[in-house]
């Protein structure tokens, strides 16, 4: 059960599900196949029961000749994937089947891997490296998680969790854009950003520092009392501690919301490191 030895082939999960190798794109087959080799790889590196490999792809309704159909799926996957090289990266072992791939092969972990440096980076006081670090992570999103596949259950946990790991990459690359001065340009950026995510107090925030870098005072406190109102009427709660600090220095006009070149200190909004559930 190791990593295959020949050309390495790419698996993209961030988006509709895609395999290409050999300077091709491969043709994966058929729903079963697809749900099968996405399935695998949402868990790599790991050899998957065979029994919950049925119940997934034929969404918890496996006929009685699963053991046999499936064998046969994962025989036809196998010489998709010998086409370009790559069969050995899928495992068969008495538990069940597996897909073992480097880290590189597989978009989402490349996207983690990215940014745990820029988040790092971030850290270190390094806002220009860390910006083309969370960058390169964003773009390899190609749209939602196995976009194409219909949103399958089996997906439902991992897809909230890369998403959520999104949108914290999203706020540490704004932060590094904060920290380098180019709050006029956020602002158009955020704005939409915030009305996406009606509930984030981590966006609102940091378009409220942009707005008031950008002359706008009476604006960012507008989104402070807007965000208020909303979370007091909808859900009944209250905005946390730092979002309720951050419209205060707005207020009055605290120097350390003052741009400082290449300082990612240069707001006292900032971010908080995800939760250990999501930092790979």
């Amino acid at each position: 059960m190791k990593v295959g030895d020949g050309p390495p082939a790419a698996f993209g999960i961030l988006g509709p599900l895609t395999v290409s190798g050999a300077g091709r794109a491969v043709d994966i087959g058929g729903p079963r196949q697809r749900d099968l080799l996405a399935l695998l790889l949402l868990h790599p590196n790991r050899c998957l029961p065979a029994a919950r490999i049925a119940d997934a792809i034929w969404r918890g309704a496996p006929p009685a000749s699963a053991d046999v159909t499936l064998r046969a799926h994962v025989s036809r996957l196998r010489a998709k994937l010998a086409g370009i090289g790559a069969a050995e990266v899928l495992v068969t072992d008495n538990a069940g089947y597996g897909l073992y791939i480097s880290r590189d092969q597989l978009d989402s972990t490349r996207f983690e891997d990215l940014m745990t440096l820029g988040r790092q980076a971030l850290q270190a006081g390094e806002p220009d490296r860390a910006g083309g670090l969370l960058r390169q992570a964003l773009n390899l999103w190609r749209g939602a998680v196995l976009a194409d596949l219909g949103e399958p259950e089996f997906a439902t946990a991992e897809a909230a969790r890369l998403e959520e790991l999104r949108l914290v990459t999203l706020d540490y690359r704004i932060e590094a854009e904060l920290a380098l001065g180019n709050h006029q340009d956020l602002v158009a950026e955020l704005e939409p950003l915030a009305a996406a995510h009606p509930y984030r107090e981590r966006l609102h925030g940091q378009l409220m520092v942009a707005l008031y870098r950008s002359g706008r005072q009476a604006d960012a406190l507008r989104v402070g009392a807007d965000l208020r109102r909303r979370l007091a009427t909808e859900l009944g709660v209250d905005p946390g501690p730092e979002f309720r600090e951050l419209e205060t220095a707005i207020l009055q006009q605290d120097s350390s919301l003052n741009v400082v070149a290449r300082e990612v200190s240069s707001t006292k909004y900032r971010p908080p490191a995800p939760s250990r559930d999501l930092v790979p």
